[in-house]
């Protein structure tokens, strides 16, 4: 089985925040590839389902943003698996707007949620890093990261959402460049060179 958690903050107010891009992903993801459906588990909602034969469980954890390693731990310790197991899918202010970067292990970067299950499990895990940009000053990125995407962005989120959830089985495999290379054909097939993986 292969844990794919999205990150955000639970409730209606915080749903179309910046930083709950990876709960958008994850809804997406389980919606395009008709997984069962959501369930309270593990400090969260859970939803089950498959990519070619290989068993998914996706996750979004109830707790706050910065105590998400308690529900990612409580999944992991169920099934027994180990972090290279394990896919996070979150927002990232040191990128751009709509770009995606794939990387494996490293360090948190000062993401409280990423901070929480690299204390819970170690850093050894994938991560998919959406862009949500940089408000410029750092007594801002907490209003930014918190506030709604804004009309004009919606009109990225919406199509990148989309081709993360098409190019997701390649993770379940820890295809990093496969998902990187199916992500640029699908969204800018005649223009765009495929995203860089960074080292882990």
């Amino acid at each position: 089985m292969h844990l794919l958690v999205g990150l955000g903050n639970p409730g209606a107010k915080h749903s179309r925040n910046r930083h709950n891009i990876g709960f958008m992903a994850v809804d997406e993801i389980v919606r395009r590839h008709s997984f069962g459906p959501w369930r309270k588990r593990f400090g969260g909602q859970c939803a089950e389902g498959a990519f070619d034969g290989e068993k998914i469980l996706a996750l979004k954890p109830d707790t706050y943003m910065n105590e998400s390693g308690r529900s990612v731990a409580a999944a992991a310790r169920f099934y027994k698996l180990a972090p290279r197991d394990l896919t996070v899918i979150h927002d990232e202010i040191d990128l751009a707007p709509e770009k995606v970067r794939f990387k494996k292990g490293g360090g948190h970067a000062g993401h409280n949620g990423i901070r929480d299950i690299v204390g819970h499990l170690g850093a050894d895990f994938a991560r998919v890093r959406i862009g949500v940009g940089h408000p410029g000053l750092k007594d801002r990125v907490t209003g930014h990261v918190l506030d709604d995407f804004s009309k004009a962005e919606l009109e990225w989120v919406a199509p990148l959402l989309v081709a993360i959830a098409e190019a997701a089985p390649r993770l379940a495999v820890g295809d990093g460049p496969g998902f990187t290379n199916r992500l640029a054909m699908i969204l800018t097939p005649e223009e765009s060179e495929p995203p860089a993986q960074e080292p882990g």
